[in-house]
Formats: C-alpha cells, structure tokens, sequence
C-alpha cells in the first residue's frame, strides 16, 4: 500500500458514553393488591411515590399548595394537633390514603389521634400492621385504626392517588432537567462532528487532536483549540454542528408541556404555585381562579376528612371558611 493511501485513511471515534434519559420508575405495573402472606401489597409502589414526590418542582408545589390552604383553615384541638393533621393530609394527597390511631384512655374513651405514616402502614385481613421490616411489624389493636382512601377502580383495599396520570409527565420533566445537567456537567457540548479530509495529516496529528478534544471537557471546559496544519487545504478540516438549536428548544418544549400536564392531573391554578406566565396577559385573575380551586378542590377535600368524625363519634375535624382578603386580626399579628 502506498504512503498517500495510508495517510488518506479515516478514523471516527466518539466522546465520552451515551447518558440514560429514561429512568429505572416501574411503580405503575401493579394493578392489584397481592396477598403476601401476612398482609396486602399497595397496588402502587409506595416507595416509588415518595421519591415522586420531589422529583419534580411543579408536582411537589401543587401538593403543597393542597396541603397548606387545608392546615390554614383547619381547627386544631384536644385530639388532633396541627402537625399530627398536616401529616395526615399530606399522606393522603400523597399516596391515596392515610390513616389515624385512635388512643384511648382507661375508660375506653378516645383521647387522642396519632396519624400512621401511609408508607409503611398494611392492612391485614382482619386489621392493619405498621411494617418497620420484614420481621419488625408492629399490630395495631382492632377497630384502633380509621382508613381515609382515595377509591381506585382495580381493588378496594388501598387508596390510589388521584395524579397518577401526570406521574409520566412529571418524570419526563425531572430526566429533561437531569439530561441538560448532565449535558452541562459534561463539558464538551459535543453536538458536532469534526470532519477532517487533509491527506497531510499523520496518524500522530490525529491523536493530538484527539487528546486535545478530549482534554477540552470536564473541569475547566470551554478551553480554546489551535490546529496547525501547514499546506492544508481552505476546507480540510470542517466542523459540522448537529442540532445544537433545535436541542435547545426541544428541552423548553419538554418543559413546558410535561409542566401543563401536571398541573392539570393537579388542577391546580398555575397562579398559585408562583409560574411566571410566558405571554402578556398572564394567567387571568389570580383571586377568581383561587375561589374557584377552593370550591371545586378543597371543599370536596374538607369532606372527605370530616369522616373522621363519624367514626370516632366527635366533632374532631372542622375547618374555617377559605378567605382569600387578610381579616382584622391577621393584619394585627402581621403588625406584630
């Protein structure tokens, strides 16, 4: 083979290795709930749910957007604290259901209710278990528990909550976020391809360059890149950019629509979760949109906890009136 056609021999070699976008969430397989043996499997994964629950800023605020107008309007009492009732709220929008201890004293007479973390609380064919572990489950006392549950349609043991068709959505949301971290983390921003076509270049040229490219990304990224190749022709070395604007929209359009589609699984008014609207006339009147979210989300919400009370046999969950205008007496502990 003669010295011009060994110099005229390409080589194509790649940066770095492919990042995953999808991640490992399997927590919709389930569609029932399976009898181990000692007690009901969650037909959602609970562990899953929790991890859900930050993955994704949009998701997380509208649940505690719920959470927060609910514990305001509460009235705390003798029974149930303000954090034993936000524990409780928050496990129920969370995971579809929660449940509350009732603790009697010596007489037999309610004294107070303990909320069960949602996580780790099983029903069993005659009560409910709080699994620590495997082999560290503690037995609630019969009729001791109240299960407050989101209906499902597939099983009537556990409560299923209410977003999970947004879940896609908001994990699409956190893998765009991961990716264009990573992206950034990585330093190269590749997104091009080097075509060179001198047949001056030496194989040791070509690893040069190929050390340089490398050493480029990482810390201290963005560095300059000299080439020098004497008696090369004007288009011997190109640099051919691949979808480095169409990338960039890509991730906004991800965002944006994967941030709608939870907000409507949420339906929660993106004027209430501090969303900066995109065009001029915003988002509408924020105090309309609030009145109608607390009639249409909240009250119903409020009902559902109010069966508390016919199961103790006490009025221990009531709410005061969502009022949107700042009354007399929270201006004056405002002033304070």
């Amino acid at each position: 083979m003669s010295e011009a056609r060994k110099k005229s021999h390409a080589e194509a070699f790649t940066f770095g290795d492919p990042e995953p976008v999808l991640d490992g969430y399997d927590i919709l397989s389930m569609i029932e709930s399976a009898w181990n043996g000692r007690w009901y499997e969650p037909p959602i994964d609970r562990s899953g749910l929790a991890k859900s629950y930050r993955a994704n800023p949009h998701h997380s605020s509208a649940i505690q957007v719920k959470r927060n107008i609910l514990v305001s309007c509460f009235r705390p009492n003798k029974y149930l604290s303000l954090s034993d009732f936000t524990s409780f709220t928050q496990d129920y929008i969370i995971f579809g259901d929660s449940y509350l201890e009732r603790i009697d004293n010596m007489l037999g007479a309610p004294m107070k209710l303990k909320p069960s973390p949602s996580r780790y609380t099983r029903r069993t064919k005659s009560g409910f278990v709080f699994v620590r572990g495997w082999n560290d489950v503690h037995e609630f006392e019969d009729g001791s528990v109240f299960q407050l549950m989101e209906p499902d349609i597939n099983q009537e043991i556990y409560g299923v909550p209410e977003y999970l068709a947004g879940l896609q959505s908001a994990w699409l949301n956190e893998s765009a976020t991961l990716f264009r971290r990573k992206y950034y983390l990585n330093g190269s921003h590749a997104g091009f391809v080097m075509y060179m076509t001198d047949t001056i270049a030496e194989e040791d040229d070509i690893k040069n360059l190929r050390q340089a490219l490398k050493d480029s990304k990482g810390p201290g990224n963005f560095k300059n890149l000299f080439m020098y190749a004497p008696g090369g022709k004007k288009d011997g070395i190109q640099i051919i950019p691949i979808a480095e604007v169409q990338a960039k929209d890509e991730f906004f359009n991800v965002k944006n629509v994967s941030r709608d589609d939870v907000l409507a699984a949420h339906r929660v008014p993106p004027q209430l979760m501090g969303i900066i609207p995109a065009n001029v006339g915003g988002f509408g009147d924020a105090e309309k949109a609030t009145k109608v979210f607390a009639r249409n989300e909240l009250k119903p919400l409020m009902q559902r906890f109010m069966e508390v009370n016919e199961w103790v046999g006490e009025e221990v969950i009531a709410f005061d009136p969502y009022l949107i205008e700042v009354t007399d007496e929270e201006h004056e502990l405002q002033r304070k």
